[in-house]
């Protein structure tokens, strides 16, 4: 046994009745680097023993092999082999097996706190004196192979036999965070934090956000696809039997596109002219989404608060509106909000609904496969309520105002109507559309209307605009 770090002799005395022509030295356990493996190799060969072994011929029949700056990768068996012009001998005995071990400081925790022990399997028999130093300070006095004194975490200690010193113990410190994407990170990407500490004994790390303790307890924390909802502080501590010390902090900011924004009128319900009226744009984006708001497709408003606002709405108002919500990593825009001011006027009387106008969006022809929106508006007082219809079908398409066909195909060609009803009455007007040739045409065929008048119904039908 011998420490690392230093030096060993191995000798071997032979006998020979015929001049020796070579001696070699060779260790089994490097036979996968030989050219041949049945074939031994002379360790002043072998790159591991590199500037390390030197073979001592003192005497006639004695060699002596010398391994400097012992590893402890140099732990294994050592033959010695000899040839003569007549025959070689390699003895097939076991050789010198050869175990290298360094001096260790062992680190128990007991009941009555830390205890630190010079340990070494290479310790001689009869000679027990130790050395110990505490911050590479010799401890005066102390020669025992257990420390007696107080450990403190706040420093290092090691301890010597023989003049072979140990590796200092120490408690964790300088502990930080690494952080895999130090770019902006992206919702559902793959990131990881990475807790390191000079520590020995080696440190056990524990993650936390904020202040709760997070399920990891490995030096690496791993979100393999990440959400917003892990947007926080995180830290990680470090822990070995000689103490405990914190990282600093490290904020993770999730980054997405804007989400589908919602948009609404204030004040709610009918809408008078010369009234104040406020639309409002908002969506959930990181980082914080610009808003655009568009009436058909003219802008109106850029800005980062998403309101837009008319101090006295009036007809040529009218119309329909929308907003686009953006950041660096995308845009969407909001679902269609139809505006509809009526005159002060006739709000605050009753009439029955007008003569639907509908509309269809985009305007000329549209490509099969495209999205179709139709619009239907009607002056009524109270406001009316609208219900969109196909023809030969008995179930409502949609109720509101809009209705949108995502993607239009030869089977949704038809006819389709729009009812607007209030308490004094209702109409229609019906929109034809056909798909030729891959394009689509709508047309107008006819309204049809019902007013109630002192409970007689009056129907007439309107069609090519004749009664």
């Amino acid at each position: 046994c011998a420490f690392k770090g230093s030096s060993v002799d191995i000798s071997c005395t032979y006998n020979g009745y015929y001049h020796v022509e070579s001696k070699v030295w060779f260790s089994p356990g490097r036979s996968l680097s030989w050219r041949n493996p049945k074939e031994p190799e002379d360790l002043r060969e072998d790159s591991e023993y590199s500037g390390r072994v030197e073979v001592l011929q003192t005497v006639r029949g004695r060699s002596t092999l010398r391994i400097t700056d012992l590893r402890e990768s140099d732990s294994a068996e050592y033959r010695f082999k000899f040839k003569t012009q007549w025959f070689e001998w390699r003895s097939s005995l076991p050789g010198t097996t050869l175990t290298v071990r360094d001096v260790q400081v062992q680190v128990i925790w007991t009941s009555s706190g830390v205890k630190l022990i010079c340990h070494s399997s290479c310790l001689l028999p009869g000679r027990s004196a130790f050395d110990w130093f505490r911050n590479e300070i010799k401890i005066q006095g102390e020669t025992s192979p257990t420390f007696r004194g107080n450990v403190d975490p706040a420093d290092s200690y090691s301890c010597a036999y023989e003049g072979h010193r140990a590796f200092p113990v120490y408690a964790p410190k300088a502990v930080s965070v690494l952080k895999s994407d130090h770019e902006d990170i992206m919702k559902d990407s793959a990131v990881s934090l990475t807790c390191s500490s000079d520590a020995n004994p080696p440190a056990t790390y524990t993650w936390y956000e904020k202040n709760q303790v997070l399920l990891s307890e490995a030096a690496q924390l791993v979100f393999n696809s990440i959400q917003p909802s892990d947007s926080g502080e995180y830290h990680c501590t470090a822990e070995s039997e000689l103490g405990r010390a914190t990282s600093t902090s490290v904020f993770i900011n999730v980054n997405y596109p804007p989400k589908l924004p919602s948009v609404s009128v204030s004040p709610s319900g009918q809408i008078v002219e010369g009234s104040s009226v406020t639309l409002t744009c908002s969506s959930d984006a990181n980082p914080a989404a610009k808003y655009t708001w568009y009436k058909e497709n003219q802008t109106l408003l850029q800005g980062p608060e998403g309101i837009y606002h008319f101090t006295s709405i009036s007809s040529e108002d009218r119309g329909i509106y929308y907003c686009k919500s953006e950041n660096q990593h995308g845009q969407i825009n909001s679902t269609f909000l139809s505006l509809d001011p009526v005159d002060v006027n006739t709000y605050f009387s009753p009439d029955p609904p007008k003569l639907p106008s509908v509309s269809v969006s985009p305007s000329g022809q549209i490509v099969e496969g495209s999205s179709v929106t139709l619009t239907c508006s009607s002056d009524a007082n109270p406001a009316a309520n609208y219900t969109w219809y196909k023809e030969n079908e008995d179930s409502p398409k949609a109720s509101g105002q809009i209705f949108t066909i995502t993607d239009f195909r030869a089977e949704h060609s038809g006819n389709y109507y729009c009812e607007a009803q209030n308490e004094r009455g209702r109409q229609n007007s019906t929109l034809h559309l056909s798909v030729v040739a891959g394009e689509l045409v709508h047309t107008h065929l006819f309204t049809t209307a019902f007013i109630f008048h002192s409970h007689q119904e009056v129907q007439f039908c309107r069609c090519n605009g004749e009664k």
